[in-house]
């Protein structure tokens, strides 16, 4: 086996590129300054870019921003093992005891067919692992739709869910009524912020619960709306440029023409 057959083994890319953050944490200044705190926003931003990137189905672009967060997950074992806190060994060991553990079905004698009694099985290990509620796994800092969303699918784990699709939309027409009625648009008398803030979380929630029962990702499905806006919009700001107008200048309809326009493409 030549060296450009052992550049692709896993092993031999994956210890490559600790040697090289070996090399980086000893001799680059900005390297150096790292710590689990500065990187942590740069981690975070590295995760929304990967997003994107799946998203928009660029196998490339998935690629390179999978290569970036692995380096963030190796600098931060790097700077565990500095502190003699844990070691990168330590964290891949610790992942596969878990996996093991938390695959019975695969890897013990407990039975399980299907999706549903896996994630059943995964909660109820967890909670005997010491989580002290079914919730507890769902982080604070997670953003509101993709935190409803995992609490949904935590709660469906242990059976606290709908048995029908229908009953789950029975909910969402009820919770819209409930906000209709309570703040009629077309009753102009002030409304109770906190209130109406309140009856429309429920709303959302509810919505939320129905794509899970429909297999929609409802965070993907409302990224995918932001991006069609955006080329949209971006459209209507082209062609207005293009005819030597200003948006704020024109009227609604002027602006719906080149909205349909975009709709077209």
């Amino acid at each position: 086996m030549n060296v450009f057959d052992t550049q692709k083994q896993p092993h031999t890319a994956f210890n490559r590129l600790l040697a090289i953050l070996e090399d980086l944490r000893a001799k680059c200044p900005w390297d150096k300054k790292q710590t689990l705190e500065s990187l942590r926003h740069l981690t975070i931003e590295e995760t929304y870019e990967l997003s994107d990137a799946i998203l928009e189905g660029d196998m490339q672009e998935i690629k390179k921003e999978i290569g970036d967060i692995m380096l963030h997950l190796v600098f931060y074992a790097k700077i565990a093992s500095e502190k003699e806190a844990f070691t990168i060994t330590d964290v891949l060991n610790s992942t596969c005891e878990k996996l093991i553990n938390r695959h019975p079905h695969i890897y013990s004698d407990t039975k399980a067919d299907t999706e549903e009694q896996v994630k059943q099985n995964w909660e109820q290990i967890k909670l005997k692992e010491g989580n002290k509620s079914v919730l507890g796994g769902v982080p604070g800092s997670l953003p509101a739709l993709v935190k409803a969303a995992r609490i949904q699918e935590k709660a469906r784990g242990v059976g606290f869910d709908w048995d029908k699709k229908e009953q789950v939309w029975e909910k969402v027409e009820e919770e819209l009524q409930e906000f209709k009625a309570e703040f009629n648009i077309s009753d102009e008398k002030q409304i109770d912020q906190q209130k109406a803030e309140e009856e429309f979380g429920d709303l959302l929630f509810s919505l939320i619960n129905y794509a899970r029962f429909v297999n929609i990702n409802p965070e993907n499905a409302l990224e995918k709306t932001n991006k069609k806006f955006i080329k949209r919009f971006q459209y209507l700001e082209q062609k207005a440029k293009e005819n030597n107008q200003q948006l704020h200048q024109m009227s609604l309809a002027e602006m719906d023409v080149y909205w349909n326009e975009a709709k077209k493409m």
